[in-house]
């Protein structure tokens, strides 16, 4: 689709999941034209934006015909090779973030690896090519895929050597690496969330209290609560100093445990918006999304400051087949709580798959607790249709 003369530069997004289809509506308010390389027809992005190619991100020539004219790409997700990020930045796309700061977010052991050059704390870890080197390491603990894992996949918690059969067949079959890591005993997870300029110029989100089930995220504190205030600082700390050293642009999200003992060990990286920050599209002054963007184009960042004291966000999940459509959820949901923020990603309903998520906010914890975790189990179809 032609872009008026004169306008802003195009910004290319691979990926057409739901993360891209929510860097549209501040793209659209800032006057930003997006070029969306999406998986296929009709997914969530390719929903909203209308300059979109269907194609595989792992086809250079692909990468190469949805950049073409483009200044600058970001993603959607982690998984474009990295030589192909490295041909991108050769052919003079700026590549955002770099190829050198993404591999970082795509192979756990290099993660591992740089954050202990840093001193970052983490759990203990290790490669591990075998049983005899899991076992050396000591049950029980986690193995992971060391690329491709998200949401739980590529996760096994293992406490005997046969249960350690079933991710080396895995890895085996992808032909990746597994990473041995210590359980830890954590309170709770805790996540960090800053967005990062070429230019140096950063903002750190409040840090959130994240609850998953089975691998995802299933529920967001904005700010986490009862949150030692040296602790808080420590994360935002570690945050900034991994976007800083790894030259992340863009945001970045580092999952962390809070340990009973009461420290902060980083258990992920995400560079690029994430679940634990889509509190802030109603609950910040200005989003995740539109810092992203911000961030990718070198534009001077917005405040990351909470417009409530609370937010609470809870991600809406397909429940059994046959359920209904989302939208039969709006005349309840919206009536019950005329200040709730809904917001769903043109999915189709599966079981566990995220379909949307509510925002809750304002002065008092519980009643946006109460508040988000009602509508969602209202669109999901946990609580039936009876009425109030």
């Amino acid at each position: 689709m032609p872009v008026p003369a004169g306008s802003a530069p195009v910004l290319a997004v691979v990926g057409g999941g739901q993360l891209a289809r929510m860097m549209a509506e501040p793209a659209a308010a800032m006057g930003l034209p997006l070029r969306l390389l999406a998986e296929a027809e009709g997914v969530s992005a390719a929903q909203v934006i209308p300059d979109h190619l269907v194609g595989d991100y792992r086809d250079l020539d692909t990468l190469r015909t949805v950049t073409g004219g483009c200044s600058v790409v970001t993603f959607d997700h982690e998984h474009v090779p990295t030589e192909h990020l490295h041909a991108l930045a050769g052919d003079g796309v700026a590549v955002r973030p770099g190829p050198e700061a993404l591999v970082h977010a795509q192979d756990k052991a290099v993660m591992r690896r740089r954050l202990a050059e840093l001193g970052v704390p983490c759990p203990r870890n290790a490669v591990v090519d075998s049983v005899a080197d899991v076992e050396a390491f000591g049950f029980p603990c986690v193995l992971k895929t060391t690329r491709g894992g998200y949401d739980g996949k590529g996760v096994w918690f293992v406490s005997t050597a046969e249960e350690c059969e079933a991710p080396f067949a895995a890895a085996a079959a992808s032909g990746v690496a597994l990473l041995a890591e210590e359980q830890v005993d954590f309170r709770r997870e805790l996540s960090a969330l800053v967005a990062r300029s070429p230019s140096g110029q950063a903002a750190a989100y409040p840090v959130v209290a994240s609850t998953q089930r089975d691998g995802i995220c299933h529920e967001v504190v904005a700010p986490a609560p009862d949150l030692d205030e040296a602790l808080a600082t420590e994360a935002q700390r570690i945050a900034l100093t991994v976007a800083k050293e790894l030259d992340v642009t863009g945001v970045l999200a580092v999952e962390l445990f809070e340990t009973t003992d009461g420290r902060v060990l980083v258990n992920e990286l995400a560079m690029r918006p994430h679940n634990t920050g889509h509190w802030s599209q109603d609950g910040a002054v200005t989003s995740q999304f539109e810092n992203h963007l911000r961030a990718v184009l070198d534009l001077p960042l917005g405040s990351p400051a909470p417009r409530a004291p609370w937010t609470v966000m809870v991600n809406i999940l397909g429940g059994e087949e046959g359920v209904g459509r989302l939208y039969d959820g709006y005349p309840h949901a919206l009536a019950r709580d005329p200040r709730l923020r809904v917001h769903l990603y043109g999915k189709e309903l599966r079981p566990g798959r995220k379909v949307g998520h509510v925002n809750a906010y304002g002065d008092d914890l519980d009643d946006c607790l109460e508040r988000a975790r009602h509508a969602a189990a209202w669109f999901r179809g946990d609580l039936g249709n009876e009425s109030e």
